[in-house]
């Protein structure tokens, strides 16, 4: 076989493939050492996670068009009208279909710019809670407590508000209880409040407090608010649920039982 020799139906000599297909591999195992660098690069200069995640990706579609470009420069193609024609294509169909395209990439830059929140903080938007595992060119993934995997729009999250749990150090718990309205009231916010003061989780500044927050017929409604460091929330939230009950039953504080009343009419 001769090198100069021409691939049937391709139009290409074996010499040219052979060095457009040495290319791919060497420019394929060049971005992966690229990509590696810059990441590394990027963490010294200390950047967000989602920053360098979302950078990275796009680099690397970039990156992939420059090889395919080059790759198709060595096959022998005319790589400049290529260009103008995807160029022109790329125009055409942002024209009309991909907006919405659009609107999600550079809402994902805003995203990892503005930094509203970062990787593995537990926000709500849309309507969906979940910890946040990362930002695309086009999407935001997050998952939720059950381990479901839900991809959001870039757009659809930059456009509403979010709540993030997750950015304040501190965290308020707050825990509903009701007694009885029979209750002597001052006795049962010292067994609340004793209960909080004695969890070693539960901060001394700001202090905990009991408010009353309701006064209904057959009960009396009680909150139990305690500030925690934010990753000792559930565990104090579950805690003070428990323990607010037994502490109740076992200090003859009484709880509201269901009430339903009963008139019984004789006809004559």
């Amino acid at each position: 076989m001769n090198l100069n020799d021409t691939i049937p139906y391709l139009n290409i000599d074996w010499w040219h493939l052979i060095i457009a297909i040495v290319l791919l591999a060497v420019g394929y195992l060049a971005i992966k050492v690229l990509l590696v660098v810059l990441k590394r690069v990027m963490l010294r200069m200390h950047l967000p996670e989602l920053l360098i995640d979302f950078l990275s990706r796009v680099l690397k579609v970039l990156l992939y068009l420059v090889l395919i470009l080059v790759f198709l420069g060595a096959l022998g193609f005319e790589t400049g009208s290529a260009l103008l024609a995807m160029s022109a294509i790329v125009g055409l169909v942002l024209g009309f279909g991909l907006q919405d395209t659009m609107n999600n990439f550079f809402a994902g830059v805003w995203l990892a710019l503005i930094r509203p929140f970062k990787k593995d903080d537990w926000i709500t938007v849309n309507g969906f809670s979940g910890k946040i595992d990362s930002i695309g060119m086009m999407s935001t993934v997050i998952i939720t407590a059950d381990n479901t995997y839900i991809t959001l729009p870039n757009k659809s999250v930059w456009g509403s508000p979010i709540t993030n749990t997750s950015h304040m150090p501190t965290r308020r718990v707050g825990v509903p209880i009701s007694v009885s309205p029979n209750t002597d009231l001052d006795k049962a916010i010292s067994v609340a409040m004793d209960l909080m003061v004695r969890h070693p989780l539960v901060l001394k500044d700001p202090s905990p407090a009991v408010a009353i927050t309701g006064l209904d017929d057959d009960k009396v409604n009680l909150n139990l608010r305690a500030w925690v460091n934010n990753s000792d929330y559930w565990t104090v939230n579950g805690d003070l649920s428990k323990g607010i009950v037994e502490e109740f039953r076992r200090n003859g504080v009484e709880l509201p039982l269901p009430r339903r009343d009963i008139h019984i009419r004789k006809e004559e």
